[in-house]
């Protein structure tokens, strides 16, 4: 089975919490800050980021962690907040702090959160294809009414069928992702079905409405035009609390893998103009 070029992983204990997995790049001799990517609901770290890995790997250290019950992480009850605080415990450890996140989908609401209750451990953040909040409008109150029936879908024995048809219609759209479908079914049949109804609950009830316009940071968003998941509207919503400034992604939720190449570079142009940013920046070359 060929696999993508994947960051070293690791396995670390996290006192009081659990096993954490994460893939860490170092890139030696650099001056810039770590990025610490987080990824979306029902994805991994890697089935989120691997192809941006290489094109971020060029200039930047990073971390890239798997959340509870997804892909390779803890098996622990989920709440958006244990999230945001296991990564947190993780960059204290490993004291590299402040860092730059990136948090895609799933992965906005955590690093919002992070930043809000561990404010000395970010330096500043990338958005994409996320919102404030998925709980305002009648539509998205009744989409959330239907986890239950995803979770029998999940523990059904027509999942993994179901799974490799939904591989098989992306592949219609890339065919760039033909030569990973095995590696990608290994790694999204990982995720725990209990898991992803407790991170589907926890994102019915998320609202950083009340402090996200405090939190002070350089940001950019990535806004995926043609969403049919996270409404553009609510993206660019979110631009606006952050004082953002907004990229623009032809592209539906699931670009990173339909639109790789497109999706690597505009998530390295947006840490490459919130780096260029921060206090002690200024001056220094990309």
């Amino acid at each position: 089975m060929k696999l993508p070029w994947l960051p070293a992983g690791v396995v670390r204990a996290l006192p009081g919490r659990g096993e954490i997995f994460y893939r860490h790049h170092v890139r030696e001799g650099t001056t810039d800050p770590t990025l610490l990517l987080l990824h979306g609901w029902t994805a991994s770290a890697d089935t989120q980021f691997f192809t941006a890995y290489e094109v971020l790997a060029e200039r930047y250290s990073f971390l890239a962690v798997d959340h509870r019950g997804h892909g390779r992480g803890m098996r622990a009850p989920f709440t958006l907040e244990d999230a945001a605080d296991d990564a947190a415990m993780l960059v204290r450890e490993l004291g590299i702090g402040p860092v730059v996140l990136v948090g895609y989908s799933m992965g906005g609401p955590i690093a919002l959160l992070l930043a809000d209750r561990h404010p000395d451990l970010v330096a500043g953040m990338v958005l994409e294809a996320t919102a404030l909040e998925w709980r305002e409008t009648r539509r998205d109150r009744v989409r959330w009414k239907f986890l239950t029936l995803m979770g029998v879908g999940l523990r059904s024995r027509w999942y993994l069928y179901w799974l490799r048809f939904g591989l098989r219609r992306l592949g219609r759209v890339s065919s760039e992702l033909d030569q990973w479908f095995p590696w990608l079914e290994g790694e999204i049949r990982r995720n725990d079905a209990h898991g992803m109804l407790e991170a589907g609950q926890a994102l019915s009830r998320y609202d950083a409405r009340g402090f996200a316009g405090s939190l002070g940071l350089p940001a950019e968003v990535l806004v995926t035009t043609k969403d049919h998941l996270v409404h553009p509207s609510k993206q660019r919503a979110l631009a606006t609390a952050l004082g953002a400034r907004v990229t623009g992604l032809r592209g539906d939720h699931l670009c990173p893998l339909v639109q790789p190449a497109e999706f690597a570079a505009a998530t390295r142009r947006l840490v490459d103009a919130v780096v260029s940013r921060l206090p002690d920046r200024a001056g220094v070359a990309g």
